[in-house]
């Protein structure tokens, strides 16, 4: 149901629209490819609100629990006038097993980054709203994500957050992405846009106890094995370090939170999350007068 805020609606199709389409929605399939979906939470009086609303993307990790984040930016959407769009990558989508190719933006014909961009032009169809940028977060594989969007998209965002990425893409012109960036042009149809980063206030977090690497250790013989895959460090930790002192060369500044005692737990670094992207709309909103 594709139904514009400021559209005249009846009886019966406002409350569907009340039942479905505000709050937390229904799970939506993506219109320009149904094999991925994903779920809103919309505040009920977005349209009503002095400023237009945000968009704030929170995509899910391996486990693919993007229902959860949902919830657990809820109330954040709510006060802050914000819809969060939390989309769904299924594993094996190609039929082969495969967990992680969202993480690496580029899964055979699949372009996991325009996938998204798609969703978030159907988003801002459905309510009536100009999204030309949006926050992005993502925990874990979603950390992958997050970064790689970044770098590929970077005036896409106003913000973004990377949480525990199990391995990073370093802003290395001398190696191949995906240990570092070299062949963007060829791969993506995109360069490498610093200014465009620079420009995007960015948040890491990790927790300081996250210090398993059964899961994030590259192995010759492994899918996404190249060489250099291990060099930006054991631990999550250690490479999200990395990450960042790969930005700071290149001038881009980064907000890091080492989560003290932390494990590898998504939901419980929401709140450092958060407080970043309310400080960048309370700047984004000031700034706008």
């Amino acid at each position: 149901m594709n139904v514009r805020a400021a559209d005249p609606i009846d009886g019966d199709t406002a409350r569907g629209r009340q039942m479905y389409d505000l709050g937390e929605t229904t799970i939506f399939a993506s219109r320009t490819d149904p094999r991925f979906s994903y779920a809103l939470y919309v505040p009920p009086k977005f349209d009503e609100a002095q400023r237009p609303a945000e968009l704030v993307v929170a995509m899910h990790g391996t486990g693919r629990s993007f229902i959860a984040y949902r919830d657990a930016f809820a109330e954040f959407g709510r006060w802050n006038n914000c819809i969060v769009l939390c989309p769904l990558f299924p594993a094996g989508i190609r039929g082969d097993g495969n967990r992680d190719g969202f993480k690496y933006m580029l899964e055979a014909d699949i372009r996991y980054d325009l996938a998204l961009i798609d969703m978030v032009e159907e988003v801002a169809a459905r309510y009536g709203l100009a999204l030309e940028r949006f926050a992005l977060f993502g925990y874990s594989g979603g950390g992958h994500f997050a970064h790689r969007f970044l770098i590929l998209h970077p005036r896409r965002l106003w913000a973004a957050s990377i949480g525990a990425p199990g391995s990073v893409t370093l802003l290395d012109p001398t190696r191949d992405w995906w240990v570092g960036v070299r062949g963007l042009k060829e791969l993506f149809g995109v360069s490498l846009d610093l200014e465009g980063m620079r420009g995007v206030p960015v948040h890491m977090v990790v927790g300081g106890a996250d210090l398993e690497t059964w899961e994030i250790t590259h192995r010759e013989g492994g899918r996404y094995f190249m060489p250099h895959a291990n060099d930006a460090g054991r631990t999550r930790p250690e490479r999200l370090e990395s990450l960042r002192r790969s930005f700071a060369a290149a001038g881009i500044g980064v907000r890091f939170d080492l989560v003290p005692g932390m494990a590898h737990d998504g939901l419980r670094c929401l709140e450092p999350v958060k407080t970043f992207f309310a400080d960048c709309i309370a700047a984004q909103r000031a700034g706008r007068g």
